[in-house]
């Protein structure tokens, strides 16, 4: 007998609060569904409790055991086990559901409307469509079932499928326990089928993870599902800069056949003379791939990809199951395939460290292509198709190691040390089984590759200066548009022609940084040469001082606005105003102001950008320039920008006598490669300042698009616009969703985020495995040994600053130690006497901008937030790269 508050049958919500164990993999995956908004047909779940109750009723427990101890995976196929398998299915499917199941059963069925309708039963198995297992095609399900006695041979049928002989074996091969896949059984209303299918958000056979794949027959799925059939099969690009989404090929199937529901109940195929029609219009093909996309946004959260079954009634589309895609072929090149996947956060942590909000992640996907294939197609270099670049672990960003230093070295003979040089970061390098890069007929290869890149590189940085106008041109027109006036079509076709900005830069950008890397990397291996174990600080201080860094302007300016402020009486008052109030500053200052009007001229060039700007959740400085103005408020009694130019100017000087030993052949080349490793850290801190300014457009875009969500509440505040993908919001705005259960989603991300950002994320993923960078030993003299990228030598008191956000905490003379940094750091380097940093490279921005403020820095020593105390006294030795612990 059941007992009193046990779950017997549950509507979809309450699938989703009770979880997989309870209702299956199937039936918990229809409950998000359903919370969710999607159009899930009306029903509930049969839970695992009734199957227990139903094999205590027929007393069948100890014969399930039983059979359950006796096959293994090595006698499946013996007919001994075969026969006791199919006595025990035999002895369910005539065994009796318990009165209470039925009746409770019967009373939510006339609850949910149901009870006079054909159904849909289907089994949901507790490990069933997980992230380990999908069990696809393993179980049994039944269509078009009518009435009760129909209804309980279905429920004693999914309960039978658990034992069958394929069941058995998927179970001992996946590994899993028997008690792990207790069955529920989903019952639902049968949706009415003009067309059917299943759809993946990957292409499932190539491993290719930015292409949509459909199949898709006439009437019920079972002809698809069951290869009955030959179905049409459509593949859609999933880039939301071809929206709406576009059919990229077509098979039309021969479709010899289709499944329908026989009148009495039951499902029968039917065959037929070939059809040359393709089943869905190019317009329901689109649609169809947005439900596919919000699917995989929903229940796979931006990095789990989905299988979805989906029923067509002639005008909407339906999903009727969706289970996680557990195995993709791996993509990669051929010379790879002995060696895993490397995942690594390296260069991320300079920019994203963060974990990424939704609709950030869902056009960045879009994009990446152009980031990191740029270099190959210049000089037509084949790459593997459906080539993953990039991934999501645990919400942050990480990029493929192991192709990247196999494209970079095959292509164009760069050796994987010197990538990860430019990269920074903790990561092994891949294995290379020959001699020389530019040795033989793939040498040969290699050099004239380079040979073609160079004209188009060379044009390319020569006209930076009118890429940089024409992208900061094309944002800034757009940004003086009145958006508001836009209808819902009209917005969302404009965010799109805004991302073709960034989208068309990404090449231009990606060259810059890569080919303007290359002379710094030469000039620190010339001077390494000429002066054994010098050259990295030698060519530190050079570079100090020297060269027009853009994002070093920025902490330039704000100290020149400083000594402004000291000396306004207005800017006085109001910087040392108690509380500190920043965000009313226009009105709090007279436009006589000679601060406010140094200031808003700093916002018209620099308004642009913001902490970790590269995610449009985060606010620029335009917006809200409470950050820059309390690093004003800072400095204003100590700001000093002459005292630093002297210094670094003492810095380089010294650095410069030292060439002057040089003979004149060699002076030059040094002279050579120094001027053009100066122009080469212009061109790559101001390619990174253009390439802010579109997302700058795309965030006033999203925040209009969240507020008209918020006037017709569907979003509870419009900042909750940035925890949507894109084509949840294209789809609300289009009228093709109302937008119910976005909320719910909102919510979740938010809460997900917040835990996520709590983790600390792995240096590397191996394959699937994380790994962390393990905390460095002390070496030698109580020393932590680093990269050297500045020059010179400071102590301090070690300041611990996890987020540039936490700035206060830094006081002049401190030593600054982070975990990364982008350009909204720069300010706190100038109150900082040394730079201690867990990643980066000689090219990251730290890097870069701490040579050029001649601020002492070393980099990439892992751990060293754990590994030193707050305030403890450290000797930053940029010339040597090691940080000194005293005692």
């Amino acid at each position: 007998m059941n007992r009193e508050g046990e779950e017997i049958f549950l509507g979809w919500e309450e699938s989703f609060q009770s979880g997989a164990k309870v209702v299956g993999g199937k039936g918990g995956n229809l409950g998000r569904l359903a919370r969710y908004g999607f159009n899930v047909p009306v029903g509930g779940v049969l839970t695992t409790v009734a199957y227990g109750h139903f094999l205590e009723y027929n007393r069948l427990w100890e014969r399930v055991l039983s059979v359950a101890a006796a096959a293994t995976i090595d006698n499946i196929n013996e007919l001994g086990i075969q026969a006791q398998l199919g006595a025990l299915r035999k002895r369910i499917e005539t065994g009796t559901i318990p009165p209470f199941i039925r009746d409770e059963l019967v009373r939510n069925m006339v609850i949910l409307g149901i009870a006079q309708k054909p159904l849909a039963v289907r089994s949901s198995m507790a490990a069933e469509d997980s992230a380990k297992a999908s069990f696809a095609g393993i179980h049994d399900s039944f269509l078009n079932v009518w009435g009760v006695e129909q209804l309980w041979m279905a429920i004693k049928g999914c309960y039978a499928s658990l034992w069958t002989e394929r069941a058995v074996a998927y179970r001992r091969r996946m590994g899993i326990a028997d008690h792990e896949v207790l069955p529920a059984v989903v019952v639902m209303e049968m949706a009415e089928a003009v067309a059917a299918g299943v759809a993946f958000s990957c292409d499932p056979r190539s491993g290719s993870q930015d292409v949509l794949v459909v199949n898709a027959n006439y009437g019920l799925g079972e002809s698809v599902v069951g290869g009955a059939v030959e179905p049409d099969e459509y593949h859609l690009d999933a880039n939301f800069l071809s929206f709406p989404l576009r059919v990229i090929s077509k098979r039309i199937g021969r479709k010899e056949g289709m499944t329908i529901a026989r009148e009495n109940g039951g499902t029968e195929f039917v065959k037929s003379y070939p059809q040359a029609r393709q089943v869905l219009s190019d317009r329901d093909i689109a649609k169809l791939g947005l439900l596919v996309l919000r699917v995989f946004e929903a229940l796979g959260e931006g990095e789990q990809h989905q299988d979805i079954e989906w029923v067509f009634d002639g005008k909407d589309f339906i999903p009727v199951q969706a289970r996680p895609v557990t195995v993709l072929p791996r993509c990669t090149y051929p010379e790879l395939r002995n060696q895993p996947d490397i995942w690594s956060n390296a260069n991320y942590r300079d920019s994203l460290p963060m974990v990424q909000s939704t609709l950030n992640w869902s056009i960045y996907k879009s994009l990446i292509a152009p980031f990191f294939t740029p270099g190959h197609k210049l000089v037509d270099y084949p790459l593997p198709p459906g080539l993953q670049h990039c991934r999501l672990f645990q919400g942050r960003l990480y990029m493929n190691l192991t192709t990247m230093q196999w494209g970079s070295y095959d292509a164009f003979g760069v050796l994987p040390m010197d990538t990860n040089f430019f990269l920074g970061g903790h990561q092994p390098e891949i294995e290379i089984n020959e001699r020389a890069p530019f040795a033989g007929i793939k040498g040969f290869k290699r050099i004239w590759r380079n040979a073609r890149a160079f004209l188009p590189i060379t044009r390319l940085k020569r006209n930076a200066p009118k890429t940089f106008l024409r992208v900061g041109n094309d944002a800034e027109s757009w940004l003086k548009k009145d958006f508001t006036f836009f209808s819902d079509n009209e917005l969302c076709a404009a965010f799109c022609d805004a991302s073709r900005i960034l989208s068309e830069y990404a090449p231009e950008f990606s060259l810059l940084l890569s080919s303007t890397s290359f002379p710094g990397m030469l000039l620190v291996k010339e001077l390494e040469k000429l002066f054994p174990g010098k050259g990295h600080a030698l060519a530190n201080a050079l570079m100090m001082g020297s060269a027009e860094i853009t994002s070093a302007e920025h902490g330039y300016r704000l100290v020149e606005m400083a000594q402004i402020a000291r000396s306004d009486a207005d800017a006085q008052r109001f910087f040392s105003s108690e509380p500190f109030a920043p965000l009313p500053w226009e009105g709090a200052l007279p436009d006589a102001s000679p601060f406010k009007q140094a200031f808003r001229a700093y916002l018209t060039e620099y308004g642009h950008r913001g902490v970790y700007e590269l995610d449009i959740i985060n606010p620029r400085w335009r917006e809200d320039p409470s950050y820059l103005l309390g690093i004003i408020r800072s400095m204003i009694s100590a700001a000093d920008l002459a005292e630093i130019k002297a210094r670094q100017k003492r810095n380089r000087d010294k650095a410069l006598q030292e060439m002057d030993r040089l003979p004149p052949h060699r002076r030059m080349i040094v002279r050579y490669w120094l001027k053009e490793a100066r122009k080469g850290a212009e061109l790559r801190e101001m390619s990174k300042s253009v390439i802010v300014k579109p997302y700058e457009l795309l965030r006033v875009m999203a925040l209009e698009m969240g507020r008209r969500l918020e006037e017709r509440g569907i979003l509870k505040n419009r900042a909750d616009v940035f925890h949507c993908a894109w084509h949840e919001l294209f789809t609300i705005l289009k009228g093709e969703w109302e937008g119910r259960g976005v909320d719910m989603l909102v919510a979740e991300r938010k809460a997900r985020r917040i835990e996520l950002e709590a983790q600390s994320p792995p240096d590397l993923i191996i394959g699937e495995v994380p790994r962390f960078a393990e905390p460095l030993a002390h070496s030698s003299g109580n020393a932590l040994a680093g990269m050297g990228v500045a020059a010179g030598r400071a102590e301090g008191g070690a300041k611990l600053i996890r987020h540039p956000g936490e700035g206060d905490k830094l006081q002049a003379g401190d030593v600054l130690v982070a975990p990364s940094t982008d350009p909204a750091w720069t300010p706190l380097f100038l109150r900082a006497a040394g730079i201690v940093m867990e990643t980066g490279g000689f090219l990251s921005h730290g890097a870069i901008v701490a040579r050029e403020y001649g601020i002492p820095a070393v980099v990439n020593i892992p751990g060293v937030l754990q590994l030193l105390e707050d305030g403890q006294r450290v000797v930053v030795d940029g010339d040597e790269g090691k940080v000194y612990l005293e005692n």
